[in-house]
């Protein structure tokens, strides 16, 4: 029998291996419950509270346990982590060595055939890197020499947001597949072989569910023989899931696809693709053209996210004819033989014929179909109102236990709304409570005398009471927002008017690429950090660095989307309680989320203050206040800005910070 009480206690091996290794009782009981549910194959759901040390939690039964498993994250950083650090410490404590292998989506690994000029979009070389761009071509195709997994993270300086990494990547659209003359040497398909094989694999949850719900074709199944899967943040897994058990189609991938078609009809001669049938591929392409432009022209003008029934007349007319030509173009493909960029085209063109039959055939009942318009094209896509059946079905289809954790999944002590949306109503679930001392370390502050929220004055009194607490505290805040509007608004006012606050280095979201803005954040130690959705969550700033957050309105959906409105419109007309049921609990939960971005250690102090009256005048208040940590409460504004005060980092620290 494993002994969890030694392996996590005094003395033990963990705290032998880790030097600031904390011993905590939540820790030992999480460990227990998913080597318990490993052992028996069940599902299990755990919220483990921040500090809890949930990975040491799952990676030490794993690893003990002598299973196959899968461990799947929201986030690439935790990947690399948990890859690059954890992994390697809790193997060497426990002295249980396993073969460990990091699979990424397709995106991340260098494709040797686009590099190599396979393909005919990829340019010429760029020019001689500058200050502001990431390394050249040149630079990538002499680490492609060396590599051996091809994954680009390797490559020093390059950024996600680099335009040559789309030049030297695949994706599903243009990658060839088991078509591609480089398909022996991919780096793709090598890693998904490292992973079928390994003891241990690290994914994350986009390319877990596609492989789930999707099959990767010509890539093998990613499961293969797991025994176990765990899925840390799990919390984000009901709408990942409901997205890609959706459908999307767009108008750039429908026209990228022709131009690869009028392309590869360009290049191949006669012998290949006789006179009779690249006129009969080329009528079709330009039938298909021809049904983008009209609707395209329809929707000139038009931007962000419609309503179905707002352009119905018009695509009930037009999508049935560019799906007939799709699958018609793909048929006449299949009769090209040996001419992997043509064949290619054909399997996309009739995955995309497919695509639209499903958003067409969609009943208002199943689900919600929108279109996103906007100056570069649209977008048409369905999402589904209820996975909970499919995703319960394709969990029951293997017999391997599925173990899902994340500080943020219950509201209060109900875990009914995240169980339900995927089926797990009959699921075990485990609560454990961060060990932090919130009462002690933090103050949320509770200001009553705000406008309302939907009035005009909000934002610029959160701004001002904003300004009263950073100065408090001397920087070190995010400002988090509901929507992009707010945001630039606030930037607005506070490069208008900061004042005694103008000597704060001010970083917004937008104006460079997350992790750049957080790396700036933490080496700057005062920063100020205005940030929407992206900053509610995944974000981790342990110590003085993050010691003020305000949030400035309860993070409710809004209603004006039509994603949200139709969800309501289903739950109401399914006689449910849409504001219970959806709207309330998903405000909870992201209300959570954001609220988390302050204690991440034991000695982390600071004030949240929650700018939106509501709170403490509706009902609900209680129910979103009840699913917070237990931090000490206040109303007044001297109590949240003395304990800033009182705990700002000295001159010294400051310095030493940055």
């Amino acid at each position: 029998m494993i002994e969890f009480e030694e392996i996590f206690g005094a003395h033990g091996p963990l705290e032998r291996a880790l030097p600031d290794f904390t011993v905590r009782e939540t820790q030992r009981r999480m460990a227990e419950r998913v080597a318990a549910a490993i052992a028996r194959r069940e599902p299990l759901v755990i919220e483990a509270g921040t500090g809890t040390g949930k990975t040491f939690a799952y990676l030490v039964p794993v690893l003990l346990s002598g299973a196959r498993v899968l461990i799947s994250t929201g986030t690439r950083a935790l990947q690399d982590q948990l890859y690059a650090k954890d992994l390697p410490l809790v193997t060497r404590a426990l002295g249980r060595p396993a073969t460990v292998a990091l699979l990424k989506g397709r995106s991340n690994y260098l494709c040797r055939y686009r590099l190599e000029g396979g393909a005919e979009t990829l340019p010429l070389p760029l020019p001689a890197e500058g200050p502001s761009r990431g390394p050249s071509i040149e630079r990538i195709r002499r680490w492609a020499l060396l590599t051996r997994s091809g994954d680009l993270a390797e490559v020093p300086g390059l950024r996600d947001a680099d335009p040559v990494w789309a030049e030297v990547t695949s994706t599903r659209d243009n990658c060839l597949g088991q078509h591609c003359p480089q398909f022996a040497r991919c780096h793709v398909v090598a890693a998904r072989r490292a992973a079928l094989e390994a003891d241990v694999v690290i994914v994350n949850h986009h390319l877990l569910l596609a492989d789930l719900a999707l099959k990767e074709d010509g890539f093998g199944d990613l499961l293969g023989a797991a025994d176990a899967v765990v899925l840390d943040e799990a919390h984000q897994i009901p709408d990942l899931a409901t997205e890609l058990f959706g459908a999307e189609v767009g108008s750039r991938r429908i026209e990228a696809l022709l131009t690869q078609l009028e392309d590869g009809l360009a290049q191949r001669g006669a012998a290949t693709v006789p006179g009779s049938l690249a006129a009969q591929l080329g009528e079709a392409g330009r039938a298909v053209r021809e049904r983008l432009g009209r609707m395209g022209r329809a929707l000139a003008g038009r931007n962000g996210r419609l309503e179905w029934t707002e352009v119905e007349p018009l695509l009930g007319e037009e999508l049935p004819g560019i799906g007939a030509a799709l699958a018609q173009l793909s048929e006449r493909l299949q009769g090209v033989e040996a001419d992997a960029v043509l064949a290619g085209v054909a399997e996309r063109a009739a995955e995309l014929a497919r695509t639209l039959e499903r958003i067409a055939a969609l009943e208002a009942l199943e689900g919600v179909r929108s279109v996103h318009a906007g100056s570069r094209g649209f977008t048409l896509s369905m999402m589904p109102f209820d996975i909970a059946n499919r995703f319960q079905s394709m969990l029951n289809a293997r017999a391997c236990a599925w173990i899902f954790t994340s500080a943020t999944l219950s509201v209060g002590e109900d875990f009914s709304h995240f169980t339900g949306r995927l089926g797990l109503d009959a699921c075990a679930v485990l609560k454990l409570d961060s060990p932090f001392d919130f009462a002690r370390q933090s103050r949320l502050y509770l200001p009553q005398d705000l406008p309302a929220p939907s009035s005009r004055e909000h934002l610029p009194a959160v701004m001002q009471l904003a300004e009263t607490l950073i100065e408090a505290a001397g920087g070190g805040a995010f400002v988090l927002f509901t929507s992009h509007r707010s945001l630039a608004q606030a930037a607005q006012l506070w490069r208008s008017g900061a004042g005694a606050l103008a000597h704060l280095r001010l970083l917004v979201q937008g104006e460079g690429p997350r992790e750049r803005l957080l790396e700036q954040f933490r080496a700057d130690g005062n920063a100020v950090l205005l940030g929407t959705a992206s900053f509610w969550e995944g974000v981790d700033v342990k110590g003085a660095a993050l010691r003020l957050v305000v949030i400035e309105k309860l993070p409710f959906a809004s209603p004006e989307d039509p994603l949200v409105r139709a969800r309501i419109q289903h739950l109401q007309r399914s006689g449910g309680n849409a504001f219970r049921d959806y709207q309330l609990p998903e405000a909870a939960l992201a209300l959570k989320q954001g609220v988390g971005r302050l204690i991440r250690s034991e000695s982390d102090f600071g004030v949240v203050a929650l700018c939106d009256p509501r709170v403490g005048t509706r009902g609900y208040g209680k129910t979103l206040l009840a699913a917070l940590p237990p931090m000490t409460r206040t109303q007044r504004l001297v109590e949240a800005t003395t304990f800033l005060r009182d705990r700002a980092p000295t001159r010294e620290h400051r310095a030493a910070l940055v």
